[in-house]
Order: structure tokens, then sequence, then C-alpha cells
């Protein structure tokens, strides 16, 4: 079967196994970012983060934890149809309900965040429960962008579509129309959260969902640009390294079983700092998902 889902002949991510047999987290890259609206490039994303991994240490000494300790899989990048947004959808949710079947957590590369979509019809039906939180600079609650209602800017609005408990959490949002805004406050997703500060907000947003399952996807135009600059739509007064580990050091405890990383483009940042940023929040997350499942 994943000789039909997954192109895996190019780069692996560092450390990781071809065969899923023993691992209990798969990863798995989407290239695709055919509803960009600004500087395209996120297709390169999947592959950036696979090549520039090597040069990571598998130690991390604020976890106090080696990927050396872990079984996951790099299964590679799955085959699309990418002239077409909703058959790419369907695609995401095929490989994710793969994963899943070989009781693996999924960790997915993007691409662009219209992918979110996919990974989340496949798993509220193991978890229907299921709440997902957001890390952003932009809402993407909008219903319809430049004629598409899966565009990348509309993908939140597409998963409360199919999240049986309608309930999404929103860290650190800065950008988008008001109307999105006042969608976000009237519904109480919207999690305030701002560089260096601390994480009082979000502890007592996530209090109610001690026992829930929790999506975490994060698009990496949350960090500012002036760390993370390979993004499509860059957007000032972003967070930084530290505010994300602050972040992970809050979600620790809950449950946490699958995630996304997605809106790296790599060759905006011709220095490499951003798939060095993006393959470092991926080692974070396969480090600490291990323990969330």
């Amino acid at each position: 079967m994943t000789k039909n889902l997954f192109n895996n002949e190019n780069a692996i991510y560092m450390g990781s196994k071809r065969n899923p047999k023993n691992c209990s987290i798969g990863i798995f890259g989407v290239n695709y970012d055919g509803t960009c609206s600004f500087k395209p490039g996120a297709r390169f994303g999947p592959e950036a983060i696979r090549q520039v991994s090597s040069c990571l240490e598998t130690y991390c000494p604020k976890l106090n934890k080696d990927l050396e300790d872990i079984m996951y899989v790099d299964f590679g990048s799955i085959l699309i149809d990418k002239n077409d947004s909703k058959s790419v959808i369907e695609s995401v949710k095929s490989a994710t309900n793969y994963l899943i079947s070989r009781r693996l957590s999924p960790i997915m590369l993007g691409g662009e965040h219209s992918i979110t979509r996919g990974a989340i019809e496949a798993l509220v039906k193991k978890y229907p429960d299921l709440i997902l939180v957001q890390l952003d600079a932009h809402a993407d609650l909008r219903e319809s962008y430049i004629g598409n209602e899966h565009s990348h800017a509309c993908t939140m609005k597409r998963c409360l579509e199919v999240l049986p408990e309608k309930k999404i959490l929103q860290v650190g949002i800065r950008s988008g129309t008001k109307e999105e805004f006042e969608i976000m406050h009237n519904n109480n997703q919207l999690v305030n959260f701002c560089p260096g500060g601390n994480v009082h907000e979000l502890k007592q947003a996530l209090l109610p969902y001690s026992k829930s399952p929790i999506y975490l996807t994060i698009d990496l135009d949350w960090f500012d640009p002036s760390l993370l600059a390979g993004t499509g739509t860059p957007e000032p007064g972003g967070f930084f390294w530290n505010d994300f580990e602050e972040i992970l050091k809050t979600l620790k405890g809950f449950r946490i079983v699958a995630s996304d990383i997605v809106e790296l483009s790599p060759e905006i940042d011709k220095s490499g700092v951003s798939s060095i940023v993006a393959a470092k929040v991926l080692r974070s997350l396969i480090l600490s998902l291990e323990n969330m499942q």
C-alpha cells in the first residue's frame, strides 16, 4: 500500500527508519503550494527539512532527550495531483489513515497550510473528541479566498467544519480580517500570547481539555521573519525559539496525537536558516510527541 501512496526515493529526516516496524511516530511530506497567494515555494519545504537535518544533533539539552532513543519512520512525500486542491486533501487523508492503521502518530511536513484539513478528517474518525491547537500568524478562517474554499487562507474554517467538538485554540494570531478576529473573540478561540510573554492564558484555555486528544498545527510564519524569513506570507511581530519551547513545555502532560509543520518556503531564505529552524521544530516534536501519545 505504501508503494501507491508515497515517494521515498529522496532525502530522509535524520535518524528515521524506512520500515515502520516497531516505530511509534510516522513522518510524511506533502509537496504542495497550489493555493499560494503571495510567494510560492512551500512545495520544496519537506525536502529542505530533510536535507538540512543532518546538521543538527540528535540530542536536545532542553528536553534532555535523544532521537537515538526513539523509533520513527519517514515515509517520504505522498503522491499528489498538484492541479487539484481537493484531491490533495483527499490524498493527505488517505496517507493519515494509513499511518493510523499502523498505530503511528502522524507528523506531516508541508507544503502549504490547506493540507491540514485532510489530516483532521482522518483523525476525527479515531478521535471524535479531537481539538485543534494552531500556532500561526494568520487566522485562516475565511469562507473562501480567490475563489477557492480549499485555500490555505481558509484551512481553519474547513477544519472546524469536520471537528465534532468544533474547538480550536489559536495561539498568537496577529493578522486577519476584522470578521476573522470577531469570530475568534466571539468563540473564545483566540489565545493571547506575546513574544517573550508568559503562557498563563494558554494554560487556562487548555485546562478543560486535559484528557482530550490534540492536533498541533504549526504554520512557520508564527515565528518572526527575523528568525524565519523563508515563508510565503511573513508577518512582523512574531515569535522566537524560546517562545516555541515555552509552548511545548505548556503542552507537556496533554495528549498530542498528531501534528504538522507547514509553510516553509526554503528558496526565499538562501541562508538556509529557515530550513534549519523547521528541522529543529520537527526534532522537538518527535521528542515531545513520543511521551504525549
